[in-house]
């Protein structure tokens, strides 16, 4: 009996995961269905290259001062102008994309892997461990993440560095929405056939949730982290802006908005272009979520 049920298994298997195995096609549906979000991936790439190889394509250094053409605008010399101190502005937002794409990609990671544990165990477990882990997360949803953020910021703060601070801080802060969602997903996956056939010829619960259960979550928790990725940004600003995130003399986009907020009617360019970079950074992410949702549902499909 153990053979047809687990060749039964797999079969069952396979199908529910035939919607992931042309990407290729999954790709040119989405730029033909949403060509904003194809353009956003686009712009997405692109700032990742530009913070990849900043130290090749910025004409000045992070730091690099020059005090004789300090608070200068826009020219072929400096193409976004000068800040108080003389740096080029310019320069100062590709090195800052470097630590807003860091802060931005790895802590909504991190939450996500967090967030995958603790929802598989609570959902196909049940009982005490459910309990346990969603008043956790009940918890962790209760607190606004950017006020959690800025206490974590303040406790950790005198021991270590601003940005190993903020990661940590937001890595915290982001796996409990992301838990809800696959514990969702395996209440209602767990009580399907191929499941209960798997459990009945005496499968391993970790080898369950991992291969039968988890594939199933991909498409919203790719949704998800794509979403999450431009709150983990302007968390960084906020926190960077408000002075208790990236300190100088390092770059950040916060950071150099904050700086520039005393030359806003004089010298509006200052804080407009790294303003403009966080608006368009985070509108790409928010629209390249919509349309892997509108690719990857499901019932969008159907529809």
């Amino acid at each position: 009996m153990s053979k047809p049920l687990d060749q039964n298994i797999k079969e069952n298997h396979s199908a529910d995961l035939g919607d992931y195995i042309g990407p290729l096609q999954k790709v040119k549906s989405m730029c033909r269905r949403n060509p904003l979000a194809a353009v956003s991936a686009c712009v997405i790439l692109a700032v990742i290259i530009l913070a990849v190889l900043a130290p090749v394509i910025a004409p000045y250094g992070e730091a690099q001062q020059d005090l004789l053409n300090r608070l200068k605008g826009p020219s072929a010399a400096h193409l976004f102008g000068t800040d108080e101190l003389g740096r080029d502005v310019f320069s100062r937002i590709l090195y800052g994309s470097r630590v807003s794409l860091i802060i931005g990609i790895f802590p909504p990671l991190i939450s996500l892997v967090i967030g995958i544990i603790l929802g598989l165990t609570a959902g196909y477990f049940g009982g005490w461990i459910d309990y346990l882990i969603m008043r956790i997360a009940d918890v962790m949803l209760s607190f606004p993440s950017l006020l959690l953020s800025m206490a974590l910021m303040y406790t950790l703060g005198r021991y270590a560095n601003s940005i190993v601070c903020i990661f940590t801080a937001l890595s915290l802060v982001g796996w409990a929405s992301v838990a809800r969602v696959v514990r969702s997903h395996t209440l209602s996956l767990k009580e399907t056939e191929y499941v209960e056939a798997a459990r009945s010829i005496g499968v391993r619960p970790a080898k369950i949730m991992l291969r039968h259960i988890m594939p199933n979550c991909i498409p919203s928790l790719i949704v998800l982290y794509t979403l999450n990725v431009p709150s983990c940004i302007l968390s960084e600003s906020t926190l960077s802006f408000l002075g208790i995130g990236v300190q100088p003399p390092a770059a950040s986009w916060g950071l150099m908005v904050n700086q520039a907020k005393q030359f806003l009617f004089t010298m509006p360019w200052l804080a407009l272009a790294p303003s403009l970079t966080i608006m368009i950074i985070v509108l790409a992410f928010n629209f390249l979520g919509d349309g892997l949702r509108d690719t990857l549902d499901p019932y969008l499909q159907k529809g």
